[in-house]
C-alpha cells in the first residue's frame, strides 16, 4: 500500500493511468483505434510532437518560455529540404546542418536573453517573427517538393510491425534527454537556474551559460522535429512549426511541469505526448471537427495547471 501510495505521487502516475484509461476506453467504443494501421498513425504524431514538447520542456525548466519553437523548426526543414533540393547535398549532411541551424537559433536565444535582461517571452516572440520572415523569405512561401526518395523512405518504413522508423531519434534524444537532467551537472544546473537563479548564481553555476545551453538544446530539438516532418510529409511546406505553440506547452503541463521553472519530468511529458495524441486520434476516429482539437488542448492545459495548483497546495500544507 507505501508502494502504491509512494507512486501516485510521482509525476508520471497521473498521466500513465490517464493514458492506460483512455486507451481502454477508446479502445472498447472504436474497433479501428487499436488496428496496426492507427497505431502507426499515433506513433509517428508521437514522434514529432515528443520532440517538440521536450524543446519546450527544457525552457520551462529554467523558468522560462520559447514561442519560437515552431519558427525554429520550420526554418530548419525548410533549410533541410531546400540544401536537398537546390544544392544537391545528400540527406545526411542537409540534416546535420538543417540541426546546426536550430541549435544556432536556440544559442541566439538564450544570448539575447541574458545580454539584454528582457523576459524571455519578448525576445522569443521576436525570434519567432524574424524566423519564420527568414523562412518565407528562402522559400517565397512555395514548397519545397525534391524530397530524396531515401528520406522520403525512412519518413515511411517501419522498423517492426507499425513501430515507423521515424521514431527511432524520438527514443535516442528522450533517453539522453532523461539522462542528462538525472544524471549530469548540467541538468543539475538547469534545474538550479530553473528553481533560484540567484541562488544558483551564489552557488558557483554559471547562470548565463546555463540558459545559454538550455536554449541551444530547445532549438536543436525543434530542428530534430521539423527534419522529421520533412520525412514524414515528403515535402519542405512553409507552414511547418506554425501550430507547434500550444502543442509544446500542453504536454509538459500535463506532465506537471512548473512554469515557474526547477521542476520538470522527461517520463511524464512523453506520457502527455502520448495522451494529447490519443485525444487528437479519438476526434479524428469519431469524426469530430478536427478544430475541436485546438480547444481540447487548450482545455487539458487549464485542467492540468488547476490540478498542479492543487497538488502544490497539498504538498506545501503537508511540509507545515
Amino acid at each position: 500500500m507505501q508502494q502504491i501510495s509512494r507512486l501516485s505521487r510521482t509525476d508520471w502516475f497521473g498521466p500513465l493511468l490517464a493514458t492506460v484509461l483512455a486507451i481502454v476506453i477508446i479502445g472498447s467504443l472504436s474497433k479501428n483505434f487499436l488496428s496496426p494501421y492507427n497505431i502507426q498513425i499515433l506513433l509517428l504524431a508521437i514522434a514529432v510532437n515528443a520532440l517538440i514538447a521536450f524543446a519546450q520542456m527544457i525552457i520551462i525548466a529554467i523558468g522560462q518560455m520559447n514561442l519560437s519553437v515552431g519558427a525554429i523548426g520550420g526554418l530548419a526543414a525548410i533549410s533541410f529540404a531546400g540544401m536537398m533540393e537546390v544544392w544537391g547535398l545528400p540527406a545526411l549532411p542537409a540534416a546535420l546542418l538543417a540541426l546546426v541551424i536550430g541549435l544556432l537559433c536556440g544559442v541566439l536565444n538564450g544570448v539575447l536573453v541574458r545580454i539584454t535582461g528582457i523576459s524571455a517571452f519578448v525576445i522569443t516572440l521576436a525570434t519567432l517573427s524574424i524566423y519564420k520572415g527568414i523562412n518565407l523569405g528562402i522559400t517565397e512561401a512555395q514548397p519545397f517538393y525534391g524530397v530524396p526518395a531515401a528520406v522520403k523512405a525512412f519518413g515511411a518504413a517501419t522498423i517492426l510491425g507499425p513501430i515507423p522508423w521515424l521514431l527511432a531519434p524520438t527514443i535516442v534524444a528522450t533517453v539522453a534527454l532523461w539522462y542528462m537532467l538525472r544524471r549530469l551537472p548540467v541538468g543539475r544546473f538547469i534545474l538550479a537556474v530553473g528553481s533560484n537563479d540567484h541562488a544558483a548564481g551564489l552557488s558557483g553555476i554559471s547562470v548565463g551559460a546555463t540558459v545559454v545551453i538550455a536554449h541551444g538544446i530547445s532549438g536543436f530539438l525543434a530542428a530534430l522535429a521539423g527534419i522529421l516532418v520533412v520525412a514524414r510529409l515528403q515535402i519542405g511546406q512553409p507552414s511547418i512549426g506554425d501550430d507547434w505553440l500550444i502543442l509544446s506547452f500542453a504536454a509538459p503541463v500535463i506532465g506537471g511541469a512548473v512554469l515557474a521553472g526547477g521542476h520538470v519530468s522527461v517520463t511524464a511529458t512523453a506520457l502527455g505526448v502520448v495522451i494529447v495524441a490519443i485525444i487528437t486520434q479519438a476526434l479524428v476516429l469519431f469524426s469530430i471537427d478536427p478544430f475541436l482539437v485546438q480547444v481540447v488542448l487548450g482545455a487539458l492545459i487549464l485542467a492540468a495547471v488547476g490540478l498542479n495548483k492543487l497538488r502544490a497546495r497539498d504538498t506545501a500544507k503537508g511540509s507545515l
